[in-house]
């Protein structure tokens, strides 16, 4: 039997920017996508902190250190620049390696920079 786990999680990243008229996806910077160990076009839940509101989308990469969270197309409309945004990936698993399973976990401040885990 499999179970879908959480693969890895950018915890309260702040929205720097929305495009309505992009064809779609979250832009993120490279350097979070990295540490988050998410890839260019997988799949990604982005939780939006402040409305409530949920979406599923696919991650592309944004400048390097530049701390942009940049919500494309549709998703423009499911949050405003400022708001706080959990962005996660799911993997699927076999039941016997669950217990040994431990998701990346990426905290990042008001500027998107990476801190510690509070």
């Amino acid at each position: 039997m499999f179970r879908k786990l959480l693969k890895s999680k950018l915890h309260r990243a702040t929205v720097t920017r929305s495009d309505l008229d992009y064809e779609g996806s979250i832009a993120i910077d490279e350097c979070l996508l990295e540490a988050a160990d998410i890839e260019a076009y997988e799949a990604v839940h982005v939780w939006n902190v402040n409305n409530g509101s949920r979406l599923q989308t696919y991650a592309i990469p944004a400048e390097r250190g530049a701390g942009e969270i940049c919500l494309n197309g549709a998703a423009a409309r499911m949050a405003a620049v400022g708001d706080r945004v959990i962005i996660a990936t799911f993997q699927w698993l076999e039941e016997s390696r669950t217990p040994e399973h431990h998701p990346k976990l990426v905290f990042v401040d008001g500027q998107n920079r990476i801190i510690p885990k509070p």
